[in-house]
């Protein structure tokens, strides 16, 4: 199944396919060989998933993106300081195969131009030369995550013509930058540009990078932090060559291009990319690399001068409505039913600012869950700042799990996905919005009941008479109650009591809904339960001689029979018989209202 993600990198490979300026590498006769028309896009993220669209697992020599890894493997033998005495770190502001050095150091410019790459090669240690290219490989392969292989055919066809570097390499022996032969060194260089690869192990060598050095499906680390930070450096300042200073300003991400095709770029902590298209540019980058690269950054907001304050996954909790009801009351075939099918309504509590990483993580769990949905609530009360991808990104989600006859709605009180109002059908795909988690809750039962509860629902009207608090009573008894009780109605929105009020008197629901909420110290209504015809409410006060706690507010229409405090006390002396067996059903009432009660506790933070 194809995710968000998906669809990101499938639009962004069709707007840049057309693109067809530039031309293969023809120094190299191999290379020239080619297919100029290969184009794939690979993305990998800091957790190992790679998400890929076109050309991906085709195979072409690593070329320049081998420079930084050789280098961090420099780094490793030798330690900074060695290194550094040979290889300098500035932008060369030249091209890639000049034959020059710093006219003040006297040393190559950086490590990614050929000069600096030679140099690297030369200081990798090993007895042999065999050995110092099989450390190479392998050190490729860590970050690659799986055995990469040699081709010799273009190993072969760059000796035979790479003059040039040769010519690099007796310069450096010259200034005593290369101690050793400068052929070896050389012959070592087209070695390590020989390796082949496809644009998903860049990928993933570039999320390796991305994640401390560490690859993130094997867990084998290839280079230590430290030394990873100083080769990422090194890539945001000279990855691109000559066009280093408009990448970072269009793109902003450390990088590295060859000239087999491949650039690749690591967005660190989150995630590492990787492009295949041969035809290059005339800093000798990859037209479509540079042209997709760009586009990713901006659709995905990945430049790294604007990173979120939290790297980590976006999901902070996830839950079934069977595993947290609402604390609406159900019939007991209803609660039945959300037993057996709530697995199918699911919860997602994000936290954190949601960029590009963290929505992603989180529509790729929800949009590649094994089990089928109909409803999916996103609570959103946690999160502190939304971009613009991560909002299209759940907005495309909600699409595409309409189309799955999956429904989606948000817990978002602030409006921080942008939805400021409900959809005024609780099944449109366009989704609902609502204010507290109760009501998202809810809303997913319900769904869950329509489609799967066989039998009678809890009823949404009822005669006074049916009223579970006055199941039981004789006739008699019904009639003495009958004859205090007063018939109210209350429109939607209309407060009933307030958190303070005095003891007004027992309140029976024959018809519509009634939530009972507190005031939080941000201005909210936190809803903590709803009540439904069958329901009581006000019974404590009543009996307590208190105060009301929390608020009682009509959600619909709304039909009550109520017992004032007065005629409750009243029936002690005139029908002691009957208000024992009043509070007999009230009592079983609250038992029940408590199991529903502890069973939701999850949902408001208790023990997550």
């Amino acid at each position: 199944m194809t995710t968000v993600v998906d669809d990101i990198l499938h639009r962004i490979h069709e707007a840049c396919r057309d693109e067809i300026s530039g031309a293969v590498a023809d120094y190299i006769p191999e290379l020239a060989a080619v297919s100029p028309d290969g184009f794939g896009i690979a993305l990998a993220t800091s957790d190992g998933y790679v998400y890929e669209i076109g050309d991906t697992r085709a195979p072409f020599t690593i070329q320049s993106i081998s420079k930084p890894f050789t280098y961090g493997l420099a780094l490793a033998d030798n330690g900074e300081d060695a290194v550094a005495a040979k290889i300098d770190i500035e932008p060369s502001g030249e091209p890639f195969n000049e034959i020059s050095l710093d006219p003040v150091t006297e040393r190559p410019r950086n490590p990614m131009i050929n000069a600096g790459a030679i140099t690297s090669a030369s200081l990798i240690h090993g007895r042999t030369a065999e050995q110092r290219f099989e450390r190479i490989r392998k050190a490729y392969s860590r970050y690659a995550g799986r055995e990469l292989t040699f081709n010799d055919a273009v190993y072969r066809s760059e000796a035979r013509t790479g003059h040039r570097n040769r010519a690099i390499g007796y310069m450096l022996r010259s200034f005593d930058i290369i101690a050793g032969d400068p052929d070896e060194a050389v012959d070592l260089y087209f070695r390590q540009c020989s390796i082949d690869v496809t644009a998903a192990d860049l990928a993933m060598m570039a999320a390796t990078m991305a994640n401390n050095g560490v690859n993130p499906r094997t867990g084998e680390r290839a280079l230590s932090p430290v030394l990873v930070e100083r080769v990422l450096s090194v890539m945001t300042t000279c990855g691109m060559y000559d066009g280093a200073g408009d990448w970072v300003a269009k793109v902003g991400l450390p990088a590295k291009s060859g000239v087999g095709g491949g650039v690749l770029a690591v967005l660190p902590g989150q995630m590492g990319i990787a492009v295949y298209s041969p035809r290059l540019d005339g800093h000798g980058n990859s037209v479509r690399g540079v042209a997709a690269c760009r586009q990713l950054s901006r659709t995905l907001e990945l430049h790294f001068l604007h990173v979120p304050r939290a790297a980590a996954s976006a999901v902070r909790g996830r839950y079934t409505v069977a595993e947290a009801p609402s604390r609406k009351r159900r019939s007991d075939i209803e609660q039945d039913a959300l037993a057996k099918f709530g697995h199918r309504a699911r919860v997602y509590e994000l936290h954190g600012d949601l960029l590009f990483s963290g929505a992603e993580t989180a529509v790729r769990e929800i949009g590649t869950l094994d089990e089928d949905l109909d409803a999916l609530v996103l609570d959103v009360r946690g999160v502190d700042d939304v971009s613009d991808i991560a909002r299209s990104m759940f907005d495309d989600l909600r699409t595409q799990l309409a189309a799955k006859r999956c429904h989606a709605a948000f817990v978002d009180p602030r409006g921080v996905l942008g939805h400021a109002s409900s959809s005024i059908d609780p099944k449109d795909p366009g989704g609902r919005v609502f204010g507290d988690i109760g009501s998202g809750i809810g809303w997913a039962e319900e769904l869950v009941l329509d489609r799967y509860c066989v039998g009678p629902r809890q009823p949404v009207r009822i005669s006074a008479v049916e009223h579970p608090v006055l199941a039981g009573l004789t006739e008699e008894q019904y009639a003495r109650v009958e004859a205090v009780t007063d018939t109210r109605h209350y429109a939607a929105g209309d407060v009933i009591v307030r958190a303070g009020d005095p003891a007004a008197g027992l309140f029976l629901v024959l018809v519509g809904e009634v939530s009972s909420t507190y005031d939080t110290p941000d201005g909210f209504h936190q809803r903590i339960s709803t009540l439904s015809p069958g329901m009581s409410f006000g019974e404590m006060p009543l009996l307590a001689n208190t105060p009301f706690l929390l608020n009682f507010r009509a959600d619909t229409d709304l039909t009550v029979a109520v017992v004032t405090v007065a005629d409750f006390h009243a029936l002690t002396v005139d029908a002691p018989a009957t208000k024992l067996a009043v509070l007999g059903n009230l009592a079983a009432g609250a038992y029940a209202q408590m199991n529903i009660a502890i069973k939701s506790l999850g949902q408001f933070g208790v023990g997550r």
